[in-house]
């Protein structure tokens, strides 16, 4: 069906401008009559976001939408209007035209989950079922709060990872040029003038001059080649199940990196199962919902085979406990749940205990980073000095005068 954009006045003259699916043009103008609106111009149009990503759907485009759509409802709000207000004041086009179709899709009988399932790539199946659950128990807002809740939590993580990195990555790259400057242009001219002087030359400045000589005559492969790599690993990375899985493997066991990956896909799990539960979702279905927010084949794996076990009639924690990959005390909370009958609450523990040590140790991150970026640059200034400056004091140390 084709996208039009289009720009349409409402009841009481404003202009509101997105984009629809329809059949033909007649057929968006009787869309846009169920809007209330009326048409002025239309162009169809390819769907997507445009290159720039400006119509992109973010993360905090959802906490906004969940947060403001619970306020609503809590106050007592249909659904349908509180969308329709939201619709007037959602800033993103792309996002706009998203809530435009729902409130279309609700209006010609949908129910709210089945409006947002037609939406994979923004509503996951995750918000969807629990949508599904708040609309058969009447907890719409309370479903509403949890969400809001998960989904700053998860942007909170990535803040602060993106933080702990992004300087680091800056200065870096900056150090990375000055340094490939001076090797290609400084170095060789005063690497020359040594040489001249006819002195013997140790190994570390020998060692200069070949790097020197290979960023000369290479300089594009240095640059080119992580780029290159990247690449390649992301075709086979998209491609291949089998080298998916492994990567997917190293990735959990690269040092520092991979425990706090771990950690956050655990917890992620733990909490949406443990939201799912609460919210009365079957056990093997929290499960198996719950397994799409780890985006890990190995960790999904070992939950695939947790589920088999567990629908075979195992108990929830020796299921868990055979498959080997998740920590001890993922293991020893659901068997306090188990126990007590209040799996919900220890899920909720095991995601506290989690968030906590992964706060830590993004606080720690940076300094450590910036650390060791000091240190590299110290080393490469050192070696640096101690090439260039040592056959040089060696040469003039012998000279009589």
């Amino acid at each position: 069906m084709p996208l039009f954009k289009y720009k349409a006045v409402d009841r009481s003259g404003k202009t509101i401008q997105g984009s629809l699916d329809a059949g033909n043009i007649a057929d968006l103008e009787l869309r846009l009559e169920k809007m209330n609106l009326d048409l002025v111009t239309c162009k169809q149009k390819q769907p997507g976001a445009d290159i720039f990503g400006r119509n992109k759907i973010t993360r905090r485009d959802l906490i906004n939408f969940s947060f403001h759509l619970e306020q609503l409802t809590r106050s007592g709000v249909p659904i349908i209007d509180g969308l329709t207000d939201l619709r007037e004041g959602e800033e993103n086009p792309g996002f706009r035209d998203v809530i435009s179709s729902l409130i279309e899709a609700i209006e010609g009988g949908s129910s709210f989950s089945l409006a947002l399932s037609m939406y994979p790539k923004v509503f996951d199946g995750v918000f969807v079922s629990l949508i599904k659950v708040g609309e058969k128990s009447g907890q719409m807002a309370t479903v509403l709060v949890d969400i809001t809740e998960t989904l700053k939590w998860q942007d909170e993580i990535i803040a602060k990872a993106r933080k702990a990195v992004t300087y680091p990555a800056v200065i870096g790259t900056l150090i990375f040029s000055v340094i490939m400057f001076l090797m290609i242009f400084v170095v060789p001219d005063i690497m020359s003038a040594i040489v001249g002087l006819g002195g013997e030359i140790p190994f570390h400045s020998l060692a200069l001059m070949a790097t020197s000589e290979f960023l000369v005559n290479y300089w594009y492969l240095v640059i080119m080649a992580p780029f290159v790599v990247f690449f390649i690993l992301r075709h086979f990375y998209k491609s291949s199940d089998k080298f998916h899985f492994k990567m997917d493997g190293v990735l959990l066991n690269i040092w520092l990196f991979g425990d706090i990956s771990e950690k956050i896909k655990i917890s992620r799990f733990t909490r949406y199962f443990a939201l799912m539960f609460a919210s009365g979702i079957t056990v093997l279905d929290a499960i198996n919902l719950s397994k799409s927010v780890v985006s890990n084949r190995v960790l999904e794996d070992g939950i695939d085979r947790a589920w088999v076990q567990i629908s075979e009639g195992g108990s929830i924690s020796e299921s868990f406990q055979n498959i080997g990959i998740f920590p001890p005390l993922v293991i020893r909370m659901l068997k306090v749940g188990e126990s007590t009958g209040r799996m919900d609450e220890s899920l909720k523990n095991v995601s506290y205990f989690f968030e906590r040590d992964i706060n830590d140790k993004m606080d720690t991150m940076e300094p450590f980073f910036q650390t060791a970026l000091l240190a590299t640059i110290g080393m490469v200034v050192l070696w640096l000095i101690v090439s260039v400056f040592g056959p040089m004091y060696d040469t003039i140390s012998t000279i009589d005068f």
